[in-house]
This record gives structure tokens, sequence and C-alpha cells, in this order.
């Protein structure tokens, strides 16, 4: 099958349009990753302003997590067999326009379906997107950058939404946390309909596996609904058990599917990439642990040192500086010279340590001695690790596939993430509880709960960088990668 996305069925755009496309690509990262924490810090007032009760609130986060997550691998192999610049485009309108029906909505109903939309349209967007820019960068060093601005933009996101929910509710309304996609919304269709290069002609063997498309939807949306629901439901409860075992269920025939079918919707053989397969096991890991920073540290500051959102939003401004400085010229150089697996294990054990010295964070903790240095070893961390990982997890994937690659890492960071904050919510919610019964006061159980927390994603971050350090493959040494040979591109070797 031949690849409908790739740059090679068209003239290369130069070096300045590239950069361009890249900025538009990112455009619409960011929308979609700052969607995913900057209604968090709106939901207070979204419940007085519709009248949700505390169960159905929830709803406004899971109609969207159950959407995105389930159609990511979906899109992204839509992608491969229709044009991954069609399918960014068509998602991105999605996303806009049930933006602009969330920021309009009046009631549930309404907010609640139209926040599904904007996990669909999420969904296509995000997986198509990271297989478009390694199409577009083809050499390694300007691959490397790119991928440096790329990971910025999704690590760095979420942490701008918090500081952005709290500016829009505070100083406007919870509204225009989701108008704020318009203007933004058309700048990108209009710039991605200029600049993205036009996919060739659609393979004639290009089916879709239909079978294949309905069973992986359904097992994600089952898992991704369990998961969410698990705290509230409980994680012994009929109701997590019975749709946990019933997404296995549906994952197994998935598979089987699969091995059988001339053209399947996720061809096997791609874990079979030594590469592929660990980047994404370790990106499961690393997104429970950045999900253990950006929703467990802003509950800390918030809760127990009584930061407003504007003011955590703000503690977070010194690993946001960093992660940039990393992403957009110095993670590049690292990759180039050091290759992947020595900054992969660094960048995660920083992230470790950065998790390790919040759990010694006190009640009455200050700011510069209890926060900034946590902030500063993960912003580095972050910085250093991002780019390989995403690198790792695409470099040695065929162009015709790399749609389909893009879905699989944007599933793995999603699900990791999902996974992790509900795990480490648990831990939490149960340390905390023990800590009361033992008869302390609300502010230390809630900080000794956080405790235990951070712990565990610190020991996520920490496998993460074992895994990647001892199992990822480099394809030749560092002094060639300056030469022009592919960062990561070895023979596929099998797992």
């Amino acid at each position: 099958m031949t690849d409908v996305a790739s740059t090679s069925a068209v003239s290369p755009p130069d070096m300045r349009r590239r950069w361009l496309a890249l900025i538009v690509l990112c455009g619409g990262s960011l929308m979609i990753v700052l969607d995913s924490t900057i209604v968090n810090v709106a939901l207070p007032s979204i419940r007085i302003s519709l009248g949700f009760s505390p169960t159905s609130l929830a709803w406004v986060v899971n109609a969207y997590l159950l959407t995105f997550g389930g159609f990511l691998l979906l899109g992204g192999r839509l992608g491969d067999l229709y044009g991954q610049r069609k399918l960014f485009i068509f998602g991105i309108t999605l996303f806009t326009i049930a933006s602009l029906a969330c920021g309009l909505s009046n009631s549930q109903h309404v907010l609640v379906g139209a926040r599904a939309v904007q996990g669909l349209g999420g969904a296509i967007a995000s997986a198509v997107s990271l297989g478009l820019m390694m199409n577009l960068f083809t050499e390694p060093a300007d691959r490397a950058k790119a991928m440096g601005v790329f990971g910025f933009v999704a690590s760095g996101g979420g942490s701008l939404g918090v500081l952005l929910g709290g500016v829009l509710t505070n100083w406007l309304d919870w509204h225009w946390i989701f108008l704020v996609n318009l203007p933004i919304g058309v700048a990108v269709i209009a710039l991605s309909m200029r600049l993205l290069p036009s996919g060739g002609a659609v393979p004639q063997n290009g089916r879709l596996d239909v079978a294949g498309a309905i069973t992986v939807t359904g097992a994600l949306m089952m898992a991704v609904y369990a998961i969410v629901n698990g705290n509230q439901q409980g994680w012994t409860s009929a109701q997590t058990l019975g749709l946990l075992g019933a997404a296995i269920v549906m994952l197994g025939i998935f598979l089987l599917i699969e091995s059988r079918v001339a053209a399947p919707l996720v061809p096997l053989s791609l874990f079979k990439i030594r590469n592929t397969s660990v980047a994404n096991g370790a990106g499961i890991l690393w997104a429970g642990a950045m999900f253990a920073w950006f929703f467990l540290s802003a509950l800390y500051l918030q809760a127990v040192l009584g930061y407003s959102p504007i003011e955590v939003g703000l503690a977070f401004l010194p690993a946001n500086l960093i992660m940039g400085a990393f992403s957009l010229g110095l993670s590049a150089r690292i990759v180039m010279r050091f290759g992947l697996r020595k900054p992969l294990g660094l960048g995660l054990t920083l992230a470790a340590l950065g998790l390790v010295l919040f759990v010694r964070a006190p009640v009455d903790g200050t700011f510069a001695v209890d926060v900034l240095p946590s902030m500063v070893l993960l912003g580095m961390g972050a910085g250093m690790a991002f780019n390989p990982v995403l690198l790792a997890a695409m470099s040695d994937v065929p162009q015709h596939e790399s749609g389909l690659a893009s879905g699989v890492v944007n599933t793995s960071f999603m699900m990791g993430g999902a996974l992790g904050l509900s795990v480490l919510a648990s831990v939490a919610a149960s340390r905390t509880s023990t800590l009361v019964s033992d008869g302390q006061g609300q502010l230390q159980a809630l900080t000794g709960g956080y405790h235990a927390a951070f712990l565990v994603g610190a020991v996520f971050a920490l496998a993460a960088a074992i895994a990647g350090y001892t199992l990822i493959r480099e394809s030749a040494p560092a002094g060639a990668h300056a030469h022009g040979e592919q960062v990561g591109e070895p023979a596929v070797e099998s797992a």
C-alpha cells in the first residue's frame, strides 16, 4: 500500500514552508491539549451555572475522554487510507464547531453532547498530526528539532491550560474556555489548507477493516469508561470489573480479527518493531507520572497551600520555561549527540527525582523551598525525555503506517494517563482516609495522601526510565548521526 500522505508523492515544501506547517500542526495540537486541563479549572462554575449534580458533572470530562480515547486508533488508520491532511482538517473543523457549541450551550445535555463531538474531532486530529510531522521532516537533525517543538506543545500545554483556565474563568466566565478555541481553530484550518502537503491518490487496496474498527473502538471506550469511573464506582464493583472484562474480551476478538484479515486496521507486525513497542510501553508509564505531576501537584497547591487557579498556573511557569528551552533547541542537540537511550533514561530519572521531592512537601510549604526544586527537575526531565520517546516510537515505522503509529502513540499516552490518574487518585484517597482514621487533621491527611501518590508516580517514571534505557536500540554510534544517518532507524527487530 502506498503512502497517501507521504511527502514523496508531492513536491517537498521548502524549509520555511515546512516550519510554518509545523507551527500550524502545533497550534491544532495545543488547542486539543489545552482542552484536557482547562475544563477542570472551570468545573465548579459549570456545575453552578447549569445545575449539574456532583455525579453528573463528571460527564463533562468523561464524554470527551470516551470518544477521544476510543477513536484514536481508527483516526490514525483512516489518515493512512484516505490522507492525513484531509483527516487533520476534518478533525480540527469538527473540534472547532463542537467548541462553539460548548461555549454557547445552556443545558447539561447540549454541553455533554458537544463535549463528546469535541473528543471525536480531537482524536482524529491528534491521531494523524504526529504522522504528518514525521513525513514533513525526514532529515534526522530537522526531525529531532521538530519533534522537540511538538513534544513541548504536548507536554507543556497541560500546565498552560491550568493558568489559562483560571484567567478566563475568573475574568470572564466558563463559556470562554471553549469559545477561545474558535479563532484558533479557524486559523489552523485556513493555514492547514495552504501549508500542509496534500496527499496522493487513495490506494486501490485501501479498504477499511470494519470489524477491527468496531471491536477496538468498543474495547477502548469500555476500558476508558471503567477506568475514569473506577474510583467512584469502586475497583471491585460489578460495573468496573464487568466493563474491564468485556473490554479484554473484545480486545481479544480484535487481535484474532487482525491476525486473519487481508487488510487489518492495525497490522500486528507494527508491534514487532522493538523501539516502537518499548517506547509505547515507556510512554504509558511516563503518562501516569506526568498526570501525577500536573494534577496532584495542582491539588496540593490549591487544597493545602491555598493557591488560586492563577497562582497554580504561575507555579508551573518555571517548568514550562525549562521545557521550552530544551524543546526549542537543547533536546535536538542532545539526541543528535547522544542518541535516544541516554537522554530518555536521564530525563525520566530526573522527573522521578522531582516527584520524590514532592513527597517531602509539608503542610506549611513555601514555593521556593518545597515547590520550585521539584518543578525545575520535572521541567528538565520532561524537556529532555519527550523528544526521544516520540522519536523512538515513530522513527522506525514505514511512512504508509505513520498515521496508525501516531494513533498508537496517542492512545498509549491517553490510556496511561487515565489509568495512572485513577491509580494515583485511589492511592491518595486511601492514604488520606487512613490518616484521618488515625486522628490526623484534614490538611495533614490530605498532604499524606498526596505524598503516597507522588511516590507511586515516581516509581512509574523510574520504571519508564529503566525500560527505555535498557531496551531501546540505537541505530548507529552517536557520531554517525551528524552525518545524516537516521536517529533510531535500525533494521526492524522483533521485540
